[in-house]
């Protein structure tokens, strides 16, 4: 082998060194890069769970508040009821009575007076409620 053959085979060994070296590292680089990118990717998807959890969460919170305000409007308009209704039940309760006792008369209104017993309990039970108590009658 001629001193030329030599030195080009060194540098042939060298620029093969050399593309193996520059090929591993552009390989470990990009290694690296898409490591990172997963990872991000696995992040950016635990945090889009935890955001649709918590718009979960928020969805049944709303939820539950409109149904607390249906409650507090049903509530106010039960509090608005006042001595009035409590007449016009008391008096729905004597109209049921004199029924009940009419078709207590009959053979076959037994079942009509049973139904106009239990309404006119109701009704009484309502104008109870109703009824205004000392703690009300003091403010």
């Amino acid at each position: 082998m001629t001193a030329i053959q030599i030195c080009a085979l060194i540098i042939l060994i060298l620029l093969v060194g050399l593309t193996y070296w520059a090929g591993y590292r552009g390989g470990l680089i990009d290694g690296r890069v898409e490591g990172i990118d997963e990872g991000m990717a696995i992040q950016q998807s635990d945090n889009s769970q935890t955001v649709r959890n918590l718009e979960l969460s928020l969805d049944q919170a709303r939820d539950h508040h409109k149904q607390l305000y249906i409650h507090y409007e049903r509530a106010l308009a039960a509090s608005k009821l006042g001595e009035s209704e409590r007449q016009t039940l008391l008096a729905i309760a004597e109209k049921l009575r004199i029924a009940a006792e009419t078709f207590a008369a009959f053979r076959t209104g037994k079942k009509l007076e049973r139904d106009a017993i239990a309404l006119r309990e109701q009704a009484l039970a309502m104008a109870a409620l109703l009824e205004p108590t000392e703690q009300e009658a003091a403010a």
